[in-house]
């Protein structure tokens, strides 16, 4: 296949699928019942100027039957005058016109089986039209019930334009908000280490250190309690017992301290 018959078959079918997605069945539908009866009204008008024309030759053939008795009655009077040259003159005439009214009786009859023929058509059509107009606005109906359901069951299941875009505009929200909590926890934990510099205060080594040790004894402590739990060691001791045995002696003789002198008293 050239490369001209390729860019020609891709263009054609981008451009259905454009011309598919643009076209409303409904307009469609419009547009040829719109048609339908323009056609039905030319169809009427053909009829109304045949029926015109068939109007015109009767009159003209009762002009001329008219003309044809005059002349008759003007050939008897002749006759009855004596004038057999004026009668037989009349009658020729009428003659004449006998020959005009047979030839305009037969278009008569044409333009009466035309117009007979139009009529019939016309009535065909309108019972076609007005079928078409009740099958149009059904389907229209139809359409756009199915087009409003689509549209609910797209907005609930989330896959419309719409629906999607809002999707996608909590997603990044959701996203950012997630790197931002996780940055500033990282933050938190570089400065709480001491990798990062709190410009902000001063900064307390021995404190940081002190918060870090403690840290260390807690874990150490839920791990024992844990353990104890299931049977695997013996109950944990408080953080007194455990790490600071002197703190724990230095507070007994002070509260002896604080108590003699009521005992002398």
């Amino acid at each position: 296949m050239s490369v001209m018959k390729r860019l020609s078959m891709i263009f054609k079918s981008k451009a259905n699928r454009a011309l598919d997605k643009m076209e409303d069945p409904r307009e469609t539908l419009d547009y040829s019942y719109q048609r339908q009866l323009e056609l039905l009204q030319k169809v009427r008008r053909g009829v109304a100027d045949v029926a015109t024309s068939r109007k015109r030759v009767e009159l003209q053939i009762n002009q001329l039957e008219a003309q044809g008795k005059k002349l008759e009655d003007q050939g008897r009077q002749a006759l009855s005058v004596g004038r057999e040259d004026l009668a037989r003159e009349a009658l020729t005439r009428r003659n004449g016109l006998n020959t005009q009214i047979a030839d305009l009786r037969i278009q008569y009859n044409n333009l009466q089986g035309e117009e007979e023929k139009l009529t019939l058509a016309s009535q065909r059509l309108q019972a076609k039209v007005d079928s078409f107009r009740t099958k149009k606005e059904t389907i229209k109906a139809t359409y756009t019930a199915a087009e409003a359901q689509t549209r609910i069951n797209e907005a609930f299941s989330g896959i419309s334009e719409e629906m999607g875009d809002v999707g996608l505009a909590i997603q990044r929200a959701e996203d950012k908000t997630a790197q931002m909590q996780a940055r500033a926890g990282a933050i938190d934990e570089l400065l709480a280490s001491g990798a990062l510099d709190d410009f902000t205060g001063q900064r307390d080594d021995i404190q940081a250190e002190l918060d870090r040790m403690g840290g260390g004894t807690d874990v150490e402590l839920e791990i024992a309690r844990m353990k104890a739990e299931l049977g695997q060691g013996p109950a944990p001791k408080s953080a007194i017992e455990a790490g600071q045995p002197g703190q724990a002696a230095q507070q007994a003789p002070q509260t002896q301290q604080i108590r003699q002198p009521g005992e002398g008293l």
